[in-house]
């Protein structure tokens, strides 16, 4: 059920008639579990049994290693937990991947091996559910919070629909002290809600969809060789796809929890006019980022054990980033760039070099620039199908690749990227350290309404005739 068709307005308007009527608390939580489950069923029914194999083990794994009187039996238990979540990660996601790699490795020993097809349908949002249910049993076995006593609320907190299958990632600390009071929106959290929602919307069908997908796929569908221009507008496009796309799910995940009284964590912080990549990564999949940190780098040793242990442990989160995106060795390659960055970074700045574009307006900007066209460079990576696509489109970029007599884009395409691209660019440094809701409360009042008419007027226009596609990380 995709949040820009027909069918989620009708859900979602009865979800909410519901939640507005005079049942009890715990009524009110058990609709929004069943509503839940049934949002995430009009996909694959049978995949709710995953949802449920994660929610069931995890609340026992938690309770176990919280009463265990042994660390080897809270270790037991952790295994437990972690075996049985990403175990059924590994074979969903990224069970084919390994079979196509050993069919190649041992084929390079020449043994001839041709197993059967491996035909599995990965499960949408199975890595967004994974790690929030992780999240949980990893702080219980950490000492950070203690096992939840509900198990209604704790199997809400799994499924919850607005984030459930693309974040954000939202940690039981966070969301489950929500459940143990009734939550039902203010008129002005509906509302908000409701502008977000539809926000979002724009941010999906209009900018993402409507403006950008085409010339992204023009580009990125070519086989052969492109013109610079050519490689650098598919690229810039995809890179302001790709942010409109899953800002806009997150954007109305967060509305339509709010909607019903839930608060859950921003996922974008306008990351396009970051400084530097470590800012990028604080500002981009914030709920992502914060897990590998938390989970992951600072498990490694984080920045301890000295210079080299931290590059290290930073390119091993990358790449573990990388590979959580998707079942490719581009996927993996994008990470180990990023990884690559942020040592670069490093470096700097122990030289001194990001001191000294701090201290300069001009010198952030260029800086922010640099950043932005470095990130973009490595989306390459991530939206092309192999890496000799990625190799061609990557050698068109900087001149080295010989361009085909024709031209994949026409001069409007390249020039709607372009100005987009630069507006996109603007918008976020305008709005670093600022927020949608203070811009919204520095407006006057008939000027919102003018803005929200001519939002509800684009949706409209960007929805008709048109086919509703998926978002782009719903395949992760």
């Amino acid at each position: 059920m995709l949040f820009n068709s027909i069918t989620f307005v009708l859900f979602f308007s009865l979800v909410l008639l519901l939640h507005s009527l005079p049942f009890s608390w715990k009524i009110k939580k058990f609709n929004l579990l069943v509503a839940s489950y049934l949002f995430y069923a009009a996909w694959s029914p049978p995949f709710v049994i995953l949802i449920w194999i994660s929610t069931v083990v995890d609340w026992f794994a938690a309770a176990g290693m919280y009463h265990a009187k042994t660390p080897i039996r809270r270790r037991i238990f952790l295994l437990i937990s972690l075996s049985g979540n990403l175990g059924l990660l590994a074979f969903f996601k990224y069970g084919a991947f390994v079979l196509d790699n050993f069919v190649r490795i041992v084929q390079g020993f020449g043994i001839q091996y041709e197993p059967a097809a491996f035909d599995i349908i990965l499960p949408v949002g199975i890595s967004f559910y994974t790690f929030q249910t992780l999240s949980y049993t990893l702080d219980v076995y950490r000492g950070n919070t203690k096992p939840w006593r509900s198990f209604l609320d704790f199997a809400l907190y799994v499924t919850f629909f607005p984030q459930l299958v693309a974040g954000p990632i939202v940690r039981a600390a966070d969301f489950l002290p929500q459940c143990s009071t009734p939550r039902t929106a203010s008129p002005s959290q509906l509302s908000w809600g409701l502008i977000l929602l539809l926000v979002g919307l724009v941010q999906k069908v209009l900018i993402a969809d409507t403006m950008m997908a085409p010339i992204s796929d023009a580009v990125f569908s070519h086989s052969g060789s492109l013109e610079w221009h050519n490689a650098w507008a598919g690229t810039l496009a995809f890179s302001v796809q790709i942010f409109f796309d899953f800002a806009g799910y997150s954007t109305c995940a967060i509305g339509a929890a709010l909607c019903l009284g839930f608060a859950l964590p921003d996922n974008f912080r306008y990351p396009y006019a970051a400084i530097g990549f470590s800012e990028f990564w604080r500002r981009w999949h914030i709920s992502l980022s914060s897990w590998l940190r938390d989970y992951v780098y600072i498990s490694l040793g984080g920045n301890r054990h000295g210079i080299i242990r931290v590059r290290v442990n930073l390119m091993i989160t990358m790449l573990l980033g990388g590979l959580w995106h998707g079942a490719s060795w581009t996927f993996i390659a994008w990470g180990g760039l990023h990884g690559l960055y942020l040592i670069a970074e490093r470096l700097a700045d122990r030289l001194g070099v990001m001191a000294w574009i701090a201290s300069g307006f001009w010198r952030q900007i260029f800086a922010a620039g640099a950043t932005f066209l470095a990130v973009c460079f490595t989306w390459v990576l991530f939206r092309a199908q192999s890496f000799d696509q990625a190799y061609e489109i990557a050698r068109s970029m900087i001149g080295l690749e010989r361009a085909d007599a024709s031209g994949v884009l026409g001069g409007a395409r390249i020039l709607t990227a372009g100005i987009v691209t630069v507006c996109v660019f603007g918008y976020h440094w305008c709005m670093r350290d600022s927020d949608l809701e203070h811009l919204a409360s520095r407006t006057p009042w008939w000027l919102r309404g003018i803005a929200i008419a001519c939002l509800m007027l684009m949706v409209l226009w960007a929805s008709t005739g048109g086919e509703s596609r998926a978002f782009i990380y719903f395949q992760f």
